[in-house]
């Protein structure tokens, strides 16, 4: 793992929290992100855990310049909550999981400056997500440590995560391992509540119309017992 060298003259040191870079390539990459941003932090809300998009990832003490901004970086074992950045010696955890959505034009770095950087700094899982497949065929590639080298991952199922990835056109689609149920996207979510909303005002106006038709037989089975009474008035019981 990258050594952190504590630096006494560190608390002098300023650490930006952003650049001047767009957040993303394409308006594709962003919606990639963003949806795995909020799908992840739905999945770990109740773990001990953050879920941080596009901000810096400090890796070593006093060096400043020595930073990554990785696209979606899952961690473990720390306050929940956002950061302005990630300084990995004062949270005591590297990421669990990154995940980055490449592109043609950051294939190489990619695959090389990061994939080495994420390696060495013993990230568990290292993720690639190609929303327009302009490199990677099958647009999603994963890597899992073992030892001190990533492996493919060939089912596409995160063993941190517990859940199996697959391809969705443009997004990647999560699902839990243990019982196959998606974990949904902010659209899906929304299409979900609206369904239920719809749902829950049908059952009402089912229930509404059946009190209805219960106070009319009891409005006409009281009718219908003053119409006996009368009767009885007048010419006594029924035969």
């Amino acid at each position: 793992m990258t050594a952190v060298i504590p630096n006494p003259q560190s608390s002098s040191i300023f650490y930006p929290s952003a650049d001047e870079e767009p957040v993303a390539e394409t308006h594709d990459h962003l919606y990639a992100i963003l949806t795995t941003l909020e799908v992840l932090k739905q999945h770990l809300s109740d773990r001990r855990a953050t879920v941080l998009a596009d901000q810096f990832l400090y890796y070593a003490q006093g060096f400043p310049k020595l930073r990554v901004a990785p696209d979606v970086m899952a961690i473990f074992d720390v306050e929940p909550g956002g950061r302005d950045n990630y300084k990995i010696w004062e949270e005591g955890q590297v990421p669990r999981v990154i995940f980055e959505m490449t592109s043609k034009s950051t294939q190489d770095e990619d695959l090389t400056r990061k994939k080495e950087l994420y390696e060495s700094l013993e990230v568990a899982e290292y993720w690639l997500f190609d929303p327009k497949g302009e490199w990677i065929e099958e647009q999603l590639r994963g890597y899992r440590l073992r030892g001190d080298t990533y492996e493919s991952i060939v089912d596409n199922c995160s063993e941190v995560l517990q859940l199996r990835l697959v391809v969705e056109g443009k997004l990647i689609g999560f699902y839990r391992q243990e019982d196959g149920g998606k974990l949904l996207v902010p659209e899906e979510l929304a299409e979900a509540l609206r369904e239920e909303t719809q749902l829950r005002v049908e059952a009402e106006e089912q229930l509404e119309a059946e009190r209805q038709r219960a106070e009319a037989e009891r409005q006409r089975a009281e009718e219908l017992e003053s119409i006996l009474a009368r009767y009885r008035e007048q010419f006594g019981e029924l035969p």
